[in-house]
């Protein structure tokens, strides 16, 4: 479903983000340089929480709780975490599973023991599989493209295998079979086995494909799914999992009966499209027009030339988080023009995603102007992928190009 800026509609399942009372508790978050993990940071401090960045295998020992939001490459990650001397302390932390933990995606795929992602060399799927912590037992292992769509991306349920204080606000009633639903983006999956049988918190189901979607063991949990992008269910999960580390009850879980039979389905999702251009002022606005004709007709002469202003439905921060607000599924910033006067120091759809993910909790997308870029002023060209990396970093999820 896909919907344009004009059309209004309120579900309700989005609640307005007040200023919460800063907590005891210090987040430290392992941030290794890869993609966007602005939305981690900001619905941790939504939360009421301090962060600090982990920039040392020192400061892992004594950290009150991490969080370890991997995105990229299996290999990317590992390899960053072996050259910077993380991975020999991660283990020290997680070995005894009585150390706060929340990895999420490959923070949770690198605690398996290996992936088939990538060799040592970093080629795809060829030779040994590439190592991971060896927290958890178990091959993380590629998606069938024969049998389904990869990735597997979108809004999916979960089926609990376990009872967690980590989901303490999170309604265990609500879609039995496919719980509530979280979002997904990855092409690797932790295949449940009765290896790992014990860890495994909640299962999904792909196109017939079972794999886990979550898991936790003591005080270590982590998550294929992304919380940060979530909305509100993702949300609860943190606060639910940080509130356990306050209150000492994290380890305290509960097997529970499971139905082999129990399947989740990708879900239906509303999808609003603001279409962002400049005025003839300078200023960012979501406009509508016939065939990208966004300018309101000039009678002045008696005749309509549509040559007046560009027509202005609002801000594009403003408008997202109502629409967020009112139960939208993902945001998608439609520069219709690429901004061709802007330099990449200085790109207005930049501002925005960085004002918009401070509360914004579920994907930012973002199609046009990904494409290279000769700076003006000092010559320099920045690559198109340089363009998407900068996206990333300041809240985009998916960045189609042009």
């Amino acid at each position: 479903i896909f919907l344009k800026s004009v059309i209004q509609y309120s579900l309700g399942h989005h609640c307005t983000m007040t200023d919460p009372p800063q907590k005891k508790l210090t987040v430290s978050l392992l941030d290794y340089g890869a993609g966007n993990v602005r939305s981690v940071r900001n619905a941790i401090t939504s939360l009421g929480y301090p962060l600090v960045d982990i920039t040392s295998p020192s400061q892992i020992p004594s950290a009150d709780v991490i969080i370890f939001p991997g995105v990229g490459s299996f290999h990317s990650a590992m390899q960053v975490l072996q050259s910077r001397g993380y991975d020999s302390a991660l283990k020290d932390y997680l070995k005894n599973g009585d150390k706060p933990y929340l990895g999420i995606c490959l923070g949770m795929q690198t605690l398996f023991e290996s992936s088939e992602e990538t060799d040592e060399s970093g080629h795809l799927c060829s030779g040994a599989p590439l190592k991971g912590l060896g927290v958890i037992p178990g091959k993380v292992v590629k998606f069938d493209e024969t049998k389904r769509s990869v990735p597997h991306i979108g809004w999916n349920g979960t089926v609990r295998h376990q009872q967690s204080r980590a989901m303490r606000y999170l309604d265990e009633h609500a879609h039995e079979e496919n719980g509530e639903e979280v979002y997904f983006v990855h092409s690797y999956y932790a295949p449940l086995g009765e290896e790992n049988r014990e860890w495994v918190l909640t299962r999904t189901t792909y196109e017939g494909q079972e794999f886990i979607s979550s898991v936790q063991r003591g005080c270590v949990v982590a998550t294929q799914f992304h919380p940060e992008k979530s909305g509100v269910t993702g949300l609860n999960f943190i606060k639910g999992f940080l509130e356990s580390v306050e209150d000492g009850t994290l380890a305290q879980t509960t097997p529970l009966p499971t139905n082999p039979t129990a399947h989740t389905t990708l879900v239906k999702r509303i999808v609003v499209a603001l279409d962002v251009r400049s005025n003839d002022h300078g200023d960012l606005v979501v406009t509508k027009g016939d065939q990208y004709d966004v300018r309101e007709s000039d009678e002045s002469n008696g005749t309509s030339t549509g040559r007046g202003g560009v027509r202005n439905l609002g801000k594009p921060v403003a408008l997202a988080s109502r629409y967020y607000q009112e139960g939208a599924d993902e945001i998608a910033f439609l520069n219709i023009t690429s901004f061709r006067q802007g330099v990449i120091e200085d790109m207005p759809m930049l501002q925005v995603l960085e004002e918009a993910s401070k509360g914004i909790f579920v994907p930012l997308t973002v199609g046009g102007g990904i494409r290279s870029y000769v700076d003006k002023e000092s010559g320099k060209t920045y690559s198109a992928l340089e363009v998407a990396s900068r996206y990333f970093r300041a809240g985009a999820d998916k960045k189609p190009y042009p």
